[in-house]
C-alpha cells in the first residue's frame, strides 16, 4: 500500500480529518495537536476519537501522524519553556493514547547560543521525563534544516539524543526531505549513500515516516522552506525515486507543501501516477 498523505487542520477534530483525507484520495494525514504557535489544546473529545477509529477501519487510513506545536522547545536555555514543553508533550501523548497505531512528531529544539551538546543533554532529559508516563505513542525526532541554532540538523545529533534517551523502543526518526537537503545530505544526486549514511548512524529501523516537501532553496542552504513538489530545488524525478525506493516504499509520506485541500488532492494524485 502506498500511505500518502497531507497535513489537514484538526480545528473541526479527528473524523472530519479523515473525511477530508478521503475526499482527496489521502489514506493518512498530519495534523498539530494545537495551535502550531503554541496555546492550550482544544477539549478531549474521546467520542469523536472513537469515532475516528471506527472510521479509519471502514476507509482503511492508516498511522496517522500528530505534530507538535512549533513552540515546543525541549532545549531552551529558560526552565519555564523547557516546562511548558514538558506538560505539552505530556498533554498531546495522553490524547493520543486514544488513537492506537498513531505516531507523535516534534522538532528537536533550539539551543539558544547554548551549543549543541547542552541542547541535545536538555532534549533527552526531557524524553526521559516525559516517557516515564506510560506512553504508548512512538514519538519521532524530526530531522531539521540547521537553521540558526536548531538541533538536529545531522543524523549525528539525531542518534546522540537518541542513545541519551533511556526509552529507547519509543523513539523513531522523520525524515524530513526539504531539511535534510537543505541541511547537505545530497538526496538528488547520492539517494543511496545518504541513506547509507542513515543507517549507519541511526539504523534504518527508526525511521518511521517521510515529510515529503520540495525546497524553495538550494542544495545545503540551512533555509527550511517548503516547495511545491515538482517546483523546486529537488525536483519531481528525485521525489519519484524517493517514494519508489525500496527502503523508503513502505513507509507513511505525509506532504507539507505550501497549499490548500486542492493543492494536495493533485499532489497526490500525481504522487500515485509516480508510484512504481
Amino acid at each position: 500500500m502506498f500511505k500518502i498523505g497531507c497535513h489537514l487542520s484538526s480545528s473541526k477534530g479527528y473524523v472530519a480529518m479523515g473525511k477530508e483525507a478521503v475526499k482527496i484520495g489521502a489514506n493518512t494525514f498530519q495534523f498539530f495537536t494545537r495551535n502550531p504557535r503554541g496555546g492550550a489544546a482544544k477539549p478531549l473529545d474521546e467520542q469523536d476519537m472513537a469515532a475516528y477509529v471506527e472510521f479509519a477501519k471502514e476507509h482503511e487510513l492508516v498511522t496517522i501522524l500528530a505534530h507538535a506545536p512549533y513552540t515546543l522547545n525541549a532545549s531552551a536555555a529558560k526552565e519555564d519553556l523547557r516546562e511548558f514543553a514538558f506538560e505539552v508533550m505530556k498533554d498531546d501523548l495522553y490524547r493520543l493514547s486514544f488513537i492506537p497505531g498513531s505516531m507523535y512528531n516534534f522538532h528537536p529544539g533550539s539551543h539558544v547560543k547554548q551549543g549543541a551538546e547542552v541542547g541535545i543533554q536538555l532534549i533527552s532529559d526531557h524524553l526521559n521525563k516525559v516517557l516515564e508516563h506510560n506512553v504508548n505513542t512512538t514519538v519521532l525526532l524530526e530531522t531539521m534544516a540547521g537553521k540558526g541554532s536548531e538541533v538536529g540538523r545531522s543524523f549525528e545529533e539525531i542518534q546522540a539524543i537518541i542513545e541519551k534517551t533511556e526509552r529507547k523502543d519509543m523513539l523513531g526518526v522523520c525524515l524530513d526531505t526539504c531539511h535534510v537537503y537543505d541541511a547537505g545530505y545530497d538526496i538528488v544526486g547520492n539517494l543511496d549513500g545518504v541513506l547509507k549514511e542513515f543507517d549507519r548512524v541511526i539504523g534504518l529501523d527508526r525511521l518511521k515516516a517521510i515529510h515529503l516537501n520540495d525546497s524553495k532553496n538550494p542544495f545545503a542552504s540551512h533555509k527550511d522552506r517548503h516547495e511545491k513538489i515538482g517546483e523546486g530545488s529537488i525536483g519531481l524525478e528525485a521525489v519519484k525515486a524517493i517514494i519508489n525506493h525500496p527502503l523508503l516504499r513502505d513507509l507513511p509520506f505525509y506532504l507539507e507543501t505550501p497549499n490548500e485541500l486542492e493543492g494536495y488532492a493533485k499532489e497526490i494524485a500525481l504522487l500515485k501516477e509516480c508510484r512504481e
